[in-house]
């Protein structure tokens, strides 16, 4: 099969060119402009275009599929040619579920938790050695690629997002996958510049949850008010299995687990990442993995890339790194560091970086999401509001939206550096929580800041 890949370069994107060429597929790409880790991994497998930009001639009627990228825009050349010549036009999403009618198709939706939870079934489906086909939204250790498409495996595990498909298909992704079996772990208004009120962006679960196949599960998350509200209420013929926090407690550090053998230690820590373990149990249980076998493969698993990363500690200091953004995810992820460091100064750095945290209406969203730490840091850049075409935001804004008086703010990347570099770290707990980078700060210095032996 020959297909082409308009914005090949995107995470998501060069991930299932790399599964189609493994199958055998003839893959051809284009885009504008490929970043790294995209680049190096496309060039790798022989697929990274030779040069940058669109380029209509590479579309020609001889090709099987297109499969369009968000990057791309509407007035993109390689897609009007494409529309010319009439060739079949997939979103992602939409080429998946292409790929996996045949399947069981187990989807994890939700606003939070829904890459570590596909992060831990996948993790445990390895160590039990059970083969699976999947797309998750972060590299994982032992996994090559972060999709995997065959022809032979029974089932495949998606993580649904619920942003839109395509420039041309204005329909959120996990709508398109019509899952046998599925999970929605929590709730919380995202993408405000896509669902402009709480009420159209809760509307998109609930045609999620409608879209399961008949005689489908839906597991979900019982303790957030909204999925329960709407699990309950949804009326095709399916299965529902609610799921809750499991007990837990933390004890010099460590995070232990109650089971039915007795305590046991775990890797990740947080009530969060507990309830999405509780999530993922139920999931990997309909997929024939049982409670016991469960517990002793998600011992050993030490998080999703960029979900609560431990990038550098010392005899008395740690620093974390998440890909956090959102109010309901900075407020989780905060309070879980506390927990495990309860003894410790919990330093949390945040950058409003995204649409949505950057919109001046979506930021009283925030009101108390920084107060679990002992100092709160904010960074934003006004150049990236304008990049954006949002209204500026004020400082004073901020501030008052985190309602925390005490809460320090930088809008100059130099002097949010220079605040990390005077910083005593002794006896503390260091998150960095943002989607971005804080305007170019450089990830190894701050690993020599909490861990001098490991100067760059």
């Amino acid at each position: 099969m020959r297909v082409h890949f308009i914005a090949i370069g995107g995470s998501a994107m060069h991930n299932l060119a790399i599964a189609l060429h493994q199958k055998g597929y003839q893959v051809t790409g284009s885009d504008d402009t490929i970043f790294e880790p995209s680049k190096s991994r496309l060039e790798r497998y022989g697929l990274l275009p030779e040069q940058f930009g669109w380029f209509p001639e590479k579309i020609t009627s001889n090709l099987d599929a297109i499969i369009l990228g968000m990057h791309a825009k509407e007035d993109n050349p390689e897609l009007f040619e494409a529309q010319k010549l009439g060739l079949k036009i997939y979103s992602y999403p939409e080429f998946l579920y292409e790929q996996s009618k045949n399947k069981t198709r187990v989807v994890i939706g939700g606003s939070h938790g829904k890459t570590t939870i596909t992060s831990m079934i996948l993790h445990v489906l390895h160590y039990h050695d059970k083969q699976v086909d999947y797309m998750v939204g972060a590299q994982l250790e032992g996994f090559d690629t972060m999709v995997h498409l065959t022809e032979e495996n029974d089932f495949i595990v998606l993580e649904g997002d619920e942003y839109l498909s395509s420039p041309i298909d204005r329909r959120p992704k996990f709508h398109l996958y019509q899952p046998n079996i599925a999970l929605v772990s929590g709730i919380a208004w995202d993408h405000i510049n896509v669902f402009p009120t709480f009420d159209n962006y809760i509307d998109q679960f609930r045609v999620f949850m409608n879209s399961i196949v008949n005689g489908g599960a839906l597991v979900y998350n019982e303790e957030d008010v909204e999925v329960k509200k709407i699990a309950e209420l949804a009326e095709n013929p399916m299965r529902k299995f609610p799921y809750n926090t499991p007990q837990y407690r933390v004890e010099e550090g460590e995070t232990l687990l109650d089971t039915p053998e007795g305590e046991m230690p775990i890797e990740v820590f947080g009530a969060h990442n507990l309830n999405n373990l509780a999530g993922a149990k139920w999931i990997c249980q309909h997929m024939g993995v049982d409670e016991d076998d469960f517990y002793e493969a998600i011992a050993s698993f030490k998080g999703a890339s960029k979900r609560l990363e431990k990038i550098a500690e010392s005899n008395n200091a740690v620093a974390y790194k998440d890909f956090a953004h959102s109010p309901s995810k900075v407020s989780a992820t905060t309070k879980a560091v506390k927990e495990q460091y309860k003894n410790r100064t919990v330093i949390a750095c945040l950058e409003l970086h995204t649409y949505s945290s950057l919109n001046a209406e979506f930021l009283k969203e925030y009101k108390g999401a920084l107060d679990a730490a002992d100092e709160a840091v904010v960074f934003y850049s006004p150049h990236a509001v304008k990049i954006k075409q949002l209204k500026e935001v004020s400082v004073d804004q901020i501030a008052k939206a985190f309602d925390r008086e005490d809460l320090i703010i930088y809008t100059n990347p130099k002097d949010f550096k220079d605040y990390l570099k005077q910083k005593d770290f002794s006896n503390s707990a260091l998150l960095l929580m943002s989607s971005g980078n804080y305007g170019g700060l450089d990830f190894d210095e701050v690993k020599s800041m909490i861990n001098p032996s490991l100067k760059v």
